[in-house]
């Protein structure tokens, strides 16, 4: 038949002409079906990201129909492929223009841990700079699995607390990275 999944309507009230839930809930949902992703794409893992937006795999049909291009209106930052030491100030600023709340999401093995590339140029993984929410295996990584690391971080964000952003234990990973 289909293969169409219907999502589950969040635990709350139902009845003639209403429905009643958590706030919490609402947002996790409109958030994690709206993500803007801004890709900081720079080599090889960057071209599997494009055919990801292609017709063929369509990461619109996600809710990510709108690349940004801009940190300030980006609240997903897709980082692909190799980063010099040289690019890790630039990124760090890139992460740092966008408004809370925001995700990281690390794509291929170069972004991720420095992939084959053990050099002194070579960044060995963006979490030396910026804190990572979800990592993407693969030398490039198949659309596949870039559209389940995508799918990985919207469960996170629809199952995120909006006061995360304020707790102790998110300020305290904040301030390893040197970020207030």
């Amino acid at each position: 038949m289909s293969d169409i999944q219907i999502v589950d309507a969040p635990a709350g009230v139902e009845g003639a002409g209403f429905f009643a839930t958590s706030l919490d809930k609402v947002i996790g949902i409109a958030r994690s079906n709206s993500l803007w992703p801004l890709p900081f794409a720079t080599s090889c893992c960057g071209i599997e990201f494009m055919a990801t937006m292609a017709s063929h795999y369509d990461l619109s049909r996600f809710g990510a129909e709108r690349l940004s291009f801009s940190p300030r209106q980006a609240d997903l930052l897709m980082v692909m492929g190799t980063i010099a030491k040289k690019m890790a100030p630039v990124l760090r600023q890139v992460y740092l223009q966008m408004a809370e709340p925001r995700w990281v999401m690390a794509v291929g093995a170069c972004a991720s841990s420095g992939g084959i590339f053990d050099t002194y140029s070579v960044l060995q993984g963006i979490d030396e700079v910026i804190p990572v929410d979800v990592y993407v295996p693969g030398c490039p990584p198949r659309p596949e699995a870039i559209i389940d690391g995508f799918i990985n971080i919207q469960k996170l964000v629809q199952t995120e607390s909006l006061r995360r952003r304020n707790e102790p234990k998110y300020q305290e990973l904040l301030a390893k990275y040197g970020i207030q």
